[in-house]
């Protein structure tokens, strides 16, 4: 099984726990997921993840950190002038807000090679994006990448990971996002988000929305409350879980996601994957910043 996660690697600036002092790291939402993959997945499983990345020393770091991680880099490109963007986490209570320094990031022209971009959703058997990945692109690079997902044989899973200030506007928000379910087997929504953009009354709409657009299984996050998988055989409660208060919910989603996957695509059934990745995403939110080691990896097994 070869896995391929698109998006942007930033430079990632949060808190450490004491006042005035910051960590420095690397991260972005469809890195998160790639990260936890990796450690995740059963031996013999590829993850591998594709961004565009600068010539400069951050991205010289950047990319030595991904290998260190254990992903496959090989597909990776160079911009000239580019540089990776740059974020920071602010928390309150364990919630997070964001600044972010992007403009000039080199993730933004990843889909600029349409030869390239074939070339990395042809050798995946599973294709991971996600909302943030369209926002940062250009239209044309949006509509590249959407087609060459739509004509391909991959498994396609999108996280929506809605984030209005990445678009012109919420209609073009809601536009994209809504292609690319439809180019999606596997989509995994925040009901929290889905339900302010695209104003869904509860978790059984946001599956329904996503099922009637093409995807096949939908799992909808729910921020601690009860879960929705919407399938073939129509939409249902998942079971409750247990809940912990964060101490930063920051990567919490993403790892999520991860946790998700390395069961569902090994064979686990809906509830069983759900369950072992609120298990992961419980660790998760346990430390500060996005990327924290996690137990339960690289057996594929867990039921």
């Amino acid at each position: 099984m070869k896995i391929v996660s698109v998006g942007e690697c930033m430079i990632e600036i949060s808190g450490s726990g004491q006042p005035d002092l910051w960590r420095v790291g690397f991260a972005g939402d469809t890195l998160n997921t790639a990260w936890y993959l990796a450690q995740l997945v059963p031996q013999g499983w590829s993850v591998g993840y594709h961004t565009m990345l600068g010539q400069d020393p951050h991205s010289d770091s950047m990319l030595a950190f991904l290998e260190r991680s254990g992903l496959d880099t090989s597909t990776i490109t160079r911009h000239p002038t580019r540089v990776p963007g740059l974020y920071m986490i602010k928390l309150h209570d364990g919630e997070r807000a964001f600044t972010y320094w992007r403009d000039c990031s080199a993730a933004r022209c990843l889909a600029d090679d349409p030869a390239k971009l074939a070339e990395v959703i042809g050798g995946a058997d599973v294709v991971y994006l996600s909302g943030i990945t369209l926002a940062i692109l250009p239209p044309s690079g949006r509509e590249e990448l959407l087609t060459q997902l739509a004509d391909s044989e991959s498994h396609v899973v999108f996280d929506p990971n809605l984030r209005p200030k990445l678009w012109s506007d919420p209609a073009e928000m809601r536009e994209w996002i809504s292609r690319a379910g439809a180019a999606a087997r596997t989509v995994l929504p925040s009901y929290d988000d889905e339900a302010v953009h695209f104003g869904d009354a509860d978790p059984h709409a946001t599956a329904e929305r996503y099922l009637a657009l093409g995807a096949r299984d939908v799992i909808v996050k729910n921020g601690g409350g009860v879960m929705v998988h919407g399938g073939p055989d129509g939409v249902r409660d998942l079971p409750e879980l247990p809940r912990q208060t964060p101490v930063d919910t920051t990567g919490a989603g993403d790892s999520f996601n991860a946790g998700f996957l390395a069961r569902f695509l090994n064979g686990s059934s809906i509830d069983a994957a759900v369950r072992d990745a609120h298990q992961v995403a419980l660790q998760v939110i346990a430390s500060h910043g996005a990327l924290c080691p996690v137990e339960g990896g690289n057996g594929g097994t867990v039921r």
